[in-house]
């Protein structure tokens, strides 16, 4: 057992029970190990929570930023991050649905640990919307709103989506971009 393994096993028990739901027993459980082994590994459940946060904020920083960093007009870019973001989000879903969910369970010494790096994480958005306002691609007066409001639907789709549903998430995706490129006005 590593402490990968033991990250994993975590991510799947909080995104069932949720961070308060769920015990170390859960965790050494679903490892079929004894708890104390647990503690080799790990000091608390809060170290796990804030590592798998960690974890999962560093993988969509990497992931987003490789294509923030292409030279492409902001929209394009903007689609293709709104296709990362969501095919990301999809296929982590035990992970990032502690980063959406279970963020609010940490401490406030870990907290103030985690909030820059979702502030990295949110600017790059920011740059590529302030991006396309000064190059007249994008009519934006609040591109931090226009973030948070981007991430909100984003984000809530993992409560949703299926991927035996009628859509593939390159389709939600591609349909997310339409809608917040073009609009609902005829």
């Amino acid at each position: 057992m590593t402490r990968d393994d033991i990250l994993d096993a975590a991510a799947q028990v909080f995104r069932q029970k949720g961070f308060h739901g769920a015990s170390m027993s859960d965790i050494a459980s679903a490892l079929d190990v004894q708890k104390a082994s647990l503690y080799h590994h790990v000091t608390s459940k809060q170290e796990i929570l804030l590592a798998l946060l960690d974890r999962a904020l560093g993988m969509l920083t990497d992931h987003i930023a490789s294509i923030a960093a292409q030279t492409l007009p902001a929209d394009q870019k903007l689609r293709l991050m709104i296709r990362g973001y969501l095919s990301a989000l999809a296929d982590n879903a035990d992970l990032t649905a502690v980063l959406l969910f279970e963020h609010r369970s940490l401490d406030k010494k870990s907290h103030s640990r985690h909030v820059p790096q979702r502030d990295t994480f949110e600017a790059l958005w920011r740059d590529v919307l302030n991006e396309g306002v000064r190059t007249k691609v994008f009519d934006l007066k609040d591109t931090g709103l226009a973030v948070r409001a981007l991430m909100g639907v984003m984000n809530w789709t993992l409560t949703w989506y299926r991927p035996e549903g009628d859509k593939s998430i390159e389709q939600i995706a591609d349909d997310y971009s339409d809608f917040v490129l073009k609009g609902m006005l005829k």
